[in-house]
């Protein structure tokens, strides 16, 4: 008997305000979002009467993201938060979503992301910078546009990673040593070895900005290791080819590194 193998991946809905975000950013964005699931809905929401929004309108028919016109009924009053919020509760009760992806830094989605969260459902954010921090602690993971812009715009030699943070500044960067310290103690064995994917999984419960790509760098591993607080090493898992990658703390073998 033919059977349909079930899709295991996570069905996300996509929610994007166009006011608070760049057209050229949707390239990277939904490359993001596909590490996360299958974008089975995408929409974006703004008053399309305008002429702010027209750089929109060719990413849009690309893409097949479905535009949602929300007029300005009142100067001063943002109805397409309104919509983009009402929207995003129908979605939820239709119980068919795992997760959601609010683009936008506006802090009035706070409560949003809280609320979907509380559903039990998964809520990654995606912002600028200046995106209030109520509303990036809210999200299970926050990405910063600018790191899907720049990775957008990378060429081949990977040039924007130039601008990776060295070793001297990243220990220099108490909140980043602290994180990664805190993460590897309460993961680890009684050795003082964590699994790295576990190590990753606590920070970003406590600090839902957090991305390797902020110091500069693609990969964990790879920020870990430039730190040099670390001891890496991979391990062969049963008979297979695959590893996994384990650290621990130099302190712990008495290493004086600071």
């Amino acid at each position: 008997m033919n059977m349909a193998i079930k899709d295991t991946q996570p069905r996300l809905a996509v929610l994007i305000d166009a006011d608070n975000a760049q057209a050229t950013l949707i390239e990277g964005l939904l490359a993001e979002i596909a590490k996360y699931g299958i974008a089975s809905v995408k929409r974006i929401y703004g008053d399309w009467t305008t002429p702010n929004l027209g750089g929109w309108k060719t990413t849009l028919l690309g893409h097949s993201i479905h535009p949602i016109q929300q007029f300005r009924y009142t100067t001063g009053k943002n109805a397409t938060d309104s919509a983009m919020i009402i929207d995003a509760m129908d979605l939820l009760y239709t119980g068919r979503f795992d997760g959601f992806c609010l683009v936008s830094s506006d802090s009035d989605f706070t409560r949003l992301a809280s609320r979907i969260r509380e559903a039990g459902l998964t809520v990654y954010g995606f912002g600028e910078e200046k995106t209030p921090q109520a509303f990036v602690s809210a999200c299970d993971k926050f990405i910063y546009t600018r790191l899907l812009l720049e990775e957008a715009a990378e060429s081949s030699d990977a040039e924007s990673f130039d601008q990776r943070r060295t070793t001297n500044e990243l220990k220099q960067d108490t909140r980043l040593v602290q994180w990664l310290r805190n993460a590897a103690e309460t993961a680890s064995d009684d050795n003082g070895w964590a699994n790295l994917s576990e190590v990753g999984n606590h920070i970003v419960k406590k600090s839902s900005e957090f991305d390797p790509r902020n110091y500069g760098y693609k990969k964990l591993r790879d920020l870990i290791e430039a730190t040099q607080l670390f001891e890496v090493e991979s391990r062969v898992i049963g008979n297979g080819p695959a590893k996994s990658t384990y650290i621990r703390d130099k302190r712990r073998k008495g290493t004086a590194t600071q």
